[in-house]
């Protein structure tokens, strides 16, 4: 069953980071087709509408949290990824700027805050189910997955969106070829909701739910309790994110349009060059994962930090 529940999570997780990765590496043709202006005046109201996302996850994070301890891990996970998937569906089939205006941009924003509301719950959620499912002395080797996950699914969204524009070419991207990434996010997502519900939620939720059933109410936490009772702990694990993601977005979702519009590299070689390192990186994920079952998670933090900087 933790075997079961590593793919489930990881699956689920890749399907999220598919749906973010396709929006980045398409995001020179998205643009130009949902906002108005010159291809450079588009290309910034689409890097601002990627950026959007992010402002309303830790939102989904306060909200698909509590959530989970509720009903469970597996079904959170399960609408999450779900949510994810759709809300890409949509967006493959957008009407362009030039058909029905500000509809076009103003839809792909709403939909964006819907992406990033349910990303604010997988990965919260996808750590947790995981840490509960691992052996304590392999902890983790099985939290890697979830990386290794997100990782697959930004090469995978990276792969598609090469191969399609390598098989029909730049004008056709442009007229119609951006949408087909979106458009496979529907089957995807169906598999990971399929899993996901396959799995027997974490034997962690299982025991607190029998444990909860005997008592009147179940204790609530809320947000000023976590920052009241753990504010050290939340403060520093948030600055350790937040140099890591620093890094993880510039060089993963930002660097296709740095290299094409700053350096001059060609749109394939711009989406080529970030997928050659997600594979590399996806290689030392699990090892790093394992190191840290020996050396200690705290370590591992302390020199990959050295590492990165």
């Amino acid at each position: 069953m933790p075997r079961k529940a590593v793919v489930a999570a990881a699956l689920g997780n890749a399907t999220e980071w598919f749906d973010y990765g396709i929006y980045a590496y398409g995001l020179t043709f998205i643009s130009a087709a949902l906002f108005p202006g010159s291809q450079s005046e588009a290309l910034y109201f689409g890097l601002a509408t990627f950026a959007i996302s992010f402002l309303i996850r830790p939102l989904g994070g306060m909200f698909w949290g509590p959530l989970g301890d509720r009903i469970g891990r597996k079904r959170v996970l399960a609408m999450t990824v779900l949510m994810m998937s759709v809300a890409t569906f949509i967006i493959g089939i957008l009407p362009t700027y030039q058909s029905v205006g500000w509809i076009a941009p103003v839809a792909l924003i709403a939909l964006r805050l819907i992406q990033g509301f349910s990303t604010g719950g997988e990965y919260g959620g996808a750590a947790t189910f995981l840490a509960e499912y691992a052996p304590d002395k392999r902890r983790g080797f099985y939290g890697s997955f979830l990386e290794f996950g997100s990782l697959a699914g930004f090469s995978l969204g990276a792969l598609v969106t090469l191969s399609v524009s390598v098989a029909i070419g730049d004008a056709a991207m442009y007229e119609w070829g951006w949408r087909v990434p979106f458009l496979i996010a529907a089957p995807l997502g169906v598999i990971a909701v399929y899993l996901r519900t396959r799995i027997e939620d974490t034997p962690v939720f299982l025991e607190l739910e029998k444990k909860m059933a005997s008592e009147p109410a179940r204790p609530k936490t809320s947000i000023s309790e976590i920052f009241g009772k753990y504010k050290k702990a939340a403060l520093s694990l948030g600055v350790l994110v937040a140099a890591l993601n620093i890094a993880y977005y510039i060089l993963l979702a930002y660097m296709p349009t740095y290299m094409h519009k700053e350096v001059g590299a060609s749109e394939n070689m711009s989406l080529l060059a970030p997928l050659v390192g997600m594979l590399v990186m996806m290689m030392f994920v699990p090892l790093a994962g394992r190191i840290s079952d020996v050396v200690g998670f705290k370590k591992m933090w302390f020199y990959s930090l050295i590492g990165l900087f």
